[in-house]
């Protein structure tokens, strides 16, 4: 079950509670809310001397949009998960948004309105260069484990470190059959299909069935075992579609005919960001100063397997490595955090066009002492009832700041507002 996090007076670093003992000190007053997200308490008092007899361990599964991260309390040799949480990135955001300057930048050239020389061959990008929207994965992660380091004694850090070989899954002859061969045989292929289509068939949509891997172009008819060939299916569809040409299976289906061509032509994106950062990702971590184990994604598939777990990435962190194999799971409630960035570096928005959007630049990021994004306390009425709620705001010059309650957008002024937690460039769900 979920625990709460608890540090002393002077910061250190204690084992975590349950929500019970939490709740007493908190009305005993012998402790204060330190952190809403994720929860944290510290004690009035200097605990002399702690120790730590557990094992907590940091579980990490990278992923190219979502990442799972999960802290284990190993003791008695049962492992427990007592923070669970999944990791929204906004990789696709910055693409757009550099996109965009590109564009703004590119019409400034063409109107020649640039007052200065262009430079194009006096660039050279560092030993290491990742891509920014593939880096802010990294920093996210890297980010978030600095964080709940300050607030947990941690042991160790493990992490998933997937291998797609991307070159095995477009021909898995290119250096022989053989690699192939074995118990994991066909694992690359069957796991980057199951990830691209969500885990569900193509043909139906059935999930929560096994799945198969199905030719698209029968292998009859001369079909390859490349990936774009490849799709996963159930088991009825496969048989049913059998080594007919997918034209003539779907021929009463022209819609998801061509949504199925057209996915095939999708390039092994997410395969590729996984496999540009996960060494970017390794050095950073141990430069904590902890143990960092790296683990096969197989070894965590096995293990989810083999306790009828359902697939979600904080499952998959909490199956990393092998205290995975036993891992209790009853009673974890996952936060959903979702990586929004610090708000907007121009000084100038700008429209479609290139021109400037507004009668004048951006002057203030905090208004009132608050800014965008802020985890506020906030009492209302609606109707007969005094309604007191914790949320997120979005402020205006004004002073009238608003916040949504129940999908409902709602304005009011600055004072019925109370700072929990200043933004620091995520939002919780």
């Amino acid at each position: 079950m979920n625990k709460v996090f608890v540090i002393d007076r002077n910061k250190t670093r204690l084992t975590p509670c349950h929500p019970a003992r939490a709740r007493k000190l908190l009305k005993s007053k012998k402790a204060a809310v330190y952190r809403m997200r994720p929860f944290t308490i510290i004690l009035k008092r200097v605990v002399e001397n702690p120790v730590v007899n557990e094992k907590i361990e940091c579980k990490i599964d990278p992923g190219s949009k979502t990442s799972g991260i999960v802290i284990t309390i190993t003791s008695n040799n049962e492992c427990d998960v007592v923070y669970a949480m999944n990791l929204k990135h906004h990789g696709s955001l910055i693409v757009k948004r550099l996109e965009s300057r590109s564009n703004v930048r590119r019409s400034r050239r063409k109107r020649n309105t640039r007052y200065r020389e262009t430079r194009f061959l006096n660039r050279k990008r560092s030993k290491g260069w990742l891509p920014p929207s593939i880096l802010s994965v990294v920093n996210n992660i890297v980010s978030w484990v600095d964080k709940l380091k300050k607030i947990i004694p941690i042991h160790e850090i493990h992490v998933e470190h997937v291998n797609f070989d991307t070159q095995k899954m477009q021909n898995p002859e290119i250096t022989g059959v053989e690699y192939q061969h074995g118990t994991l045989e066909g694992i690359e292929a069957k796991q980057y299909l199951l990830e691209k289509h969500k885990r569900t068939c193509v043909y139906c949509g059935a999930t929560k069935v096994p799945l198969q891997i199905e030719h698209v172009i029968p292998k009859r008819k001369g079909g390859s075992n490349r990936i774009s060939n490849l799709v996963i299916a159930c088991e009825s569809c496969n048989q049913k579609k059998g080594s007919q040409n997918i034209e003539d299976f779907l021929k009463d289906k022209p819609e998801l005919l061509k949504r199925i061509k057209n996915g095939l032509k999708t390039p092994l994106k997410d395969a590729a960001t996984v496999n540009s950062m996960k060494d970017n990702l390794i050095l950073k971590l141990e430069n904590f100063g902890l143990p960092v184990l790296k683990w096969s994604a197989v070894i965590t598939k096995y293990n989810r397997m083999i306790q009828s777990y359902s697939k979600d990435h904080w499952i998959d962190a909490a199956c990393v490595g092998t205290s995975g194999s036993s891992v209790n799971i009853n009673g974890v409630t996952c936060l959903n955090v979702k990586s929004m960035g610090r708000g907007n570096r121009k000084v100038q928005l700008m429209n479609a066009y290139g021109f400037p959007r507004g009668s004048k630049p951006k002057e203030h990021k905090r208004i009132k002492d608050f800014s965008t994004g802020d985890l506020v306390r906030v009492t209302f009425k609606k109707g007969n009832r005094l309604i007191k709620h914790i949320t997120t705001i979005s402020i205006r010059s004004t002073g009238n700041f608003s916040f949504k309650y129940k999908g409902e957008v709602i304005d009011k002024v600055y004072k019925r507002f109370k700072i929990v937690q200043f933004n620091n460039g995520y939002s919780y769900t």
